[in-house]
Parts: structure tokens; C-alpha cells; sequence
């Protein structure tokens, strides 16, 4: 009797031992790779707040890994901090070094570089969107056009004001895109896109919110008077001087008789081509030469203005200067009246030292 029990106690041991083996072989095995021949990389998400049991279900969806239970099992010994983003994963890749990527965030690089460059128009930042981001110009222009949405933008950022709603802007966000080099997702959304720019733009004004408050010219006329410094001034060394000559004008009831703003009016690159005179003459709310412009700053920005021409502009140069021009060294001269400007001119002209646009 006692014979019969100790073979099945064997019995049933061999079996314990079988079963544990067994299972042990299941669960190594289960965690292996799919195909560890097959290098195919495929993006795999997690979001925010994806439980484990479904971050693993997605994975068996996926065709990752081999054997849910057995991943279940893992994770239940192994106490992982899952990161959410997106990931690179493939079939060659056993589930502990798919949790091993997910624990060190090793995310895949799915982020994009983009440059949008000081003193170009929105419509070259739209070019520049749409190339990268694959967006048509129309569908850009569309979102950024659409009064609902800048109502939304006027309320959240304290430097949007109504004055971009004005139907005789050509583009309402024009001057308010910060030029800078941006790192963006690769899907991110127009409206993405432009929060992050509006971002960048409040935190170059934030220093400056107080004196902007103070200053008898809105936050728009600033901003449209930096994009007209920005232009004018580019090729100057002293940018606050030629803000300060812009404002004299303005207080002496006098034009600006800014080019750059003839030519924005005209829809007309400055380095397309030299204006037509239909053109300098053309009365419209951009064109600072035409005589009932006297006195008064175009209805809007021209161009996104850099940082140095809106601290300019903010904190100019006080002086009694009407005119300025700039020589090949980005030296600057500054007279009185139109006289000594057209001596000035001529001097350059003579020491060689004129800029030829060209």
C-alpha cells in the first residue's frame, strides 16, 4: 500500500515538475519575439492614461508580441512605469524590450524643425507651413481667416485686440506669427502651429507689457509700426533712431513715405521688381507715400517684425530728426528737413558708399 502511494506521489511530483516547466517554457516563450527575422518598424501610441491591460491588448492587435497572457503575467511581477507617446516597434523585438522602451520614454522622433524668418509676410509663413506640414495655402488661409477662431485667439492672448478683425487687413494675423526656428510635431494642426508661434510673440512683449500700456499708440499701431522698422531699418545700425524719426513724422502731421508699405499695398515683393507709378500713387490703407496717408500708420503690420525692431519701436531714439538713410556699412545718418537728406544722399553717392537694393 505504502508502495502504490509513493509511486503516485512520483507520479503526481514529475507532473508538478512537468506543469511548472511547462509553464515556465509558455512564459518565456510567449515573451519572445514575434518573428525576430522581420525588421518592418511600425509607430505604436500610448496616451495618457492608457491602462496596461490595454496598452498589452493594442500590442496583440498590432501583431507585436506573442502571447498576451504571458505579457499580462509580466507585468503583474514587474511593477513598470508605461510612458505615454509614440513609438518605434517591430516584430523582432521581444516584449521586455518593448517595456524597456516604454519605461525610458524612448519615444520615436516624430518632431519637426521649422524656421519661419524675421521680416517676411504671413503669406511666406503660410508657404512655409504648407510645405512642411502638407496643408494646401488655402486651407492655411482659411483657418486663419476665420472670425470665430480669431475671436477665440483675441480672447486668450492680451495683445490680440479688435483691431485684427478690421476687413481692410489683408491678413488679420499679420506681424503677430514671432519669427524664430520652432520644433512642432510632424501631425501637428494649423491651429497648433499658430498657438505656438502667438506663444513665442507673448513671451517677446511680456517685459514690455507696461510700457506698451502707457504709450498713447495701441499694441497694433506698435506692432505695425515695428514691421515698417523692420523693413526700413534692416540695413540700418540704429534701429531706435529710426523709430524715433517715424514718430516725429507722425507727430508733425507728416506721411511716412515708407516704400516698403507702397509695395506691401501693391501686393508686390520688395525683390520682385521697382513699382509702377499707378502703383506709388494708388490710395489704399497700406500706402504710407499717398498724401491723405499724412500723419497716419497703415491699417496694419507689413511683416512679422524681429525682436530688435519691436524694442525699437516700444523704447525709440527721442530726437528732432525727420529723414534717415543708411550707407553699404549699415551706418546711419540722420537730417532735419529734405534738403540736407538729398546732400546726404548725394555725399554717399559720390564716396561710393550708396546701397545699391540691387
Amino acid at each position: 500500500m505504502m508502495k502504490k502511494v509513493g509511486i503516485i506521489l512520483g507520479i503526481l511530483l514529475v507532473i508538478i515538475i512537468l506543469s511548472v516547466l511547462g509553464g515556465v517554457i509558455f512564459y518565456n516563450n510567449g515573451l519572445g519575439a514575434v518573428d525576430k527575422n522581420d525588421t518592418h518598424e511600425v509607430s505604436f501610441v500610448i496616451n495618457t492614461g492608457d491602462a496596461s491591460k490595454m496598452i498589452v491588448d493594442n500590442l496583440e492587435t498590432a501583431g507585436l508580441i506573442k502571447n498576451k497572457y504571458a505579457a499580462y503575467v509580466y507585468l503583474k511581477l514587474h511593477k513598470v512605469n508605461l510612458q505615454a507617446g509614440t513609438y518605434t516597434l517591430s516584430k523582432k523585438m521581444s516584449f521586455k524590450d518593448i517595456i524597456l522602451k516604454f519605461q525610458n520614454g524612448d519615444v520615436a522622433d516624430n518632431t519637426i524643425s521649422v524656421t519661419f524668418i524675421e521680416g517676411k509676410r504671413l503669406v511666406n509663413y503660410v508657404k512655409v507651413i504648407s510645405d512642411n506640414f502638407g496643408y494646401s495655402e488655402e486651407e492655411i488661409l482659411n483657418v486663419l481667416s476665420d472670425k470665430e477662431y480669431l475671436n477665440e485667439l483675441i480672447d486668450k492672448y492680451w495683445f490680440l485686440t479688435d483691431d485684427i478683425l478690421n476687413d481692410k487687413l489683408y491678413y488679420a494675423l499679420e506681424g503677430y506669427l514671432a519669427p524664430d526656428t520652432y520644433t512642432f510635431y510632424v501631425d501637428a494642426s494649423i491651429k497648433d502651429i499658430v498657438s505656438i508661434l502667438l506663444d513665442e510673440t507673448s513671451k517677446k512683449l511680456e517685459p514690455y507689457k507696461e510700457e506698451i500700456s502707457k504709450s498713447k499708440y495701441s499694441i497694433h499701431e506698435i506692432i505695425t509700426l515695428a514691421s515698417i522698422v523692420e523693413l526700413e531699418g534692416n540695413n540700418s545700425n540704429d534701429r531706435a533712431g529710426v523709430a524715433g524719426v517715424f514718430y516725429n513724422r507722425l507727430n508733425n502731421g507728416m506721411s511716412l513715405g515708407s516704400d516698403v508699405t507702397t509695395y506691401y499695398g501693391a501686393r508686390v515683393e520688395l525683390s520682385d521688381r521697382e513699382l509702377y507709378q499707378y502703383e506709388i500713387d494708388a490710395l489704399n490703407d497700406y500706402n504710407t507715400r499717398h498724401p491723405s496717408m499724412a500723419g497716419k500708420l497703415p491699417v496694419g503690420p507689413i511683416c512679422s517684425p524681429s525682436t530688435d525692431s519691436l524694442i525699437a519701436t516700444i523704447e525709440p531714439e527721442e530726437h528732432d530728426y525727420l529723414f534717415f538713410v543708411a550707407d553699404i556699412n549699415k551706418n546711419t545718418y540722420f537730417t532735419k528737413n529734405n534738403a540736407e537728406h538729398e546732400a546726404k544722399i548725394a555725399e554717399l553717392k559720390q564716396k561710393g558708399l550708396w546701397f545699391n537694393y540691387d
